[in-house]
């Protein structure tokens, strides 16, 4: 296993990186209001890619309407998306950078103000007052999903990411406290990842053979079981039908919360997987080239880059330039993320992050 940032990285299906930089899918605010592309977010990504990413994913974009999580998210729900999507799809390829779309969808995480309805849910959530699924409805978030693949396939990209992680909805029939179904998407470990496998193989059977597909997911917090996804994570890096699973880690040096598991990082209890051909990247706190070259040396293939890559839209291009590159410490000043192609939009969403944006001196 090569611990070179700068060596290619070859998929089963779809074009190869050309580095073992992946920019993180980074929600941004940035696009209309109806899921269609801005040109703020044309330029946020298009930059990455320009900046030497070997593959350049959009933020998350909702396969359902209902299922949008955040202001301003890119949409991939209808072929109104098409056009904006094709033209981004475009400008990342012609830069160099592999293009992959994420599919999501918010679920029981969707704003009811956002979305002027109740959230829904695999089952009833009092907290956040979603509603649970039909087994109906559940059979067409599977379609849903699908269909935005094909989408993402129509309008150029060379594959899509599918977000299993951070509390939305795949993540949601994952947790064996969130998801007390009682028919087949319910109960077992394997019943609560029957959704995940028929989108899996939904965008298998109805995208071409060689259109690349990931899986991002996170191993703890959000009512989910280590053991649990580690297992999962087995399985479906065995099964062949992914070219890469992307854990979203919080922070690839950190120990696991369950006590249980502590004594080694949480990465390793999925890099000492057997991975087959799937290739495994990890995210969290990836700050600077010397944790992108640990990362490699402690059995990730790839990288992805988030907070790093919102500093510096060339990161990959100044490690390759500075082998001990670290990012510029926080907080920064508004003019440095304009510089960086962050709209004023993303700017204040940034704010929202303690610590990140420089605050104005009081009086």
């Amino acid at each position: 296993m090569t611990t070179d940032l700068f060596a290619p990285l070859a998929f089963t299906r779809g074009p190869a990186m050309k580095n073992r930089f992946m920019l993180a899918p980074l929600t941004n605010t940035q696009s209309h209001a109806d899921g269609t592309l801005s040109d703020d977010e044309f330029r946020w990504l298009t930059y990455r890619a320009e900046g030497g990413f070997g593959l350049t994913m959009t933020c998350a974009a909702h396969v359902q309407r209902q299922g949008q999580g955040f202001p301003g998210q890119l949409g991939v729900f209808g072929d109104q998306h098409l056009p904006g999507l094709t033209r981004l799809a475009a400008a990342i390829k012609a830069a160099g950078s592999v293009a992959a779309l994420q599919l999501h969808h918010a679920g029981m995480r969707s704003p009811k103000e956002l979305i002027g309805e109740a959230p829904v849910c695999p089952s009833e959530d009092e907290a956040t007052g979603s509603r649970a699924l039909t087994l109906a409805e559940v059979e067409q978030l599977v379609e849903d999903f699908v269909a935005a693949a094909v989408r993402a396939e129509q309008a150029g990209f060379d594959g899509v990411e599918i977000h299993g992680a951070h509390g939305y909805i795949i993540c949601q029939f994952l947790s064996p406290t969130i998801n007390r179904r009682t028919d087949r998407y319910g109960g077992s470990p394997e019943n609560r990842a029957r959704i995940l496998h028929e989108i899996i193989d939904g965008v298998r059977a109805r995208c071409r053979p060689d259109f690349n597909l990931g899986l991002r997911l996170s191993p703890e917090r959000f009512d989910l079981e280590l053991a649990e996804i580690r297992d999962l994570a087995q399985t479906v890096m065995a099964q062949g039908q992914i070219d890469y699973l992307d854990m979203s880690l919080w922070d690839v040096a950190k120990e696991p919360n369950e006590e249980a598991f502590k004594g080694r990082t949480l990465m390793s209890y999925f890099t000492e997987l057997d991975r087959g051909n799937v290739r495994l990247g990890v995210a969290g706190k990836i700050m600077n080239a010397q944790t992108a070259r640990e990362c490699l040396e402690n059995g990730a293939d790839y990288v992805l880059i988030g907070r790093a890559a919102i500093l510096h839209h060339d990161f990959p291009q100044k490690v390759a330039a500075d082998p001990n590159f670290t990012s510029i410490a926080l907080p920064v000043s508004r003019e440095h993320l304009a510089a960086e192609g962050l709209s004023p939009a993303f700017v204040e969403y940034m704010n929202n992050w303690k610590g990140f944006v420089a605050q104005p001196a009081t009086a």
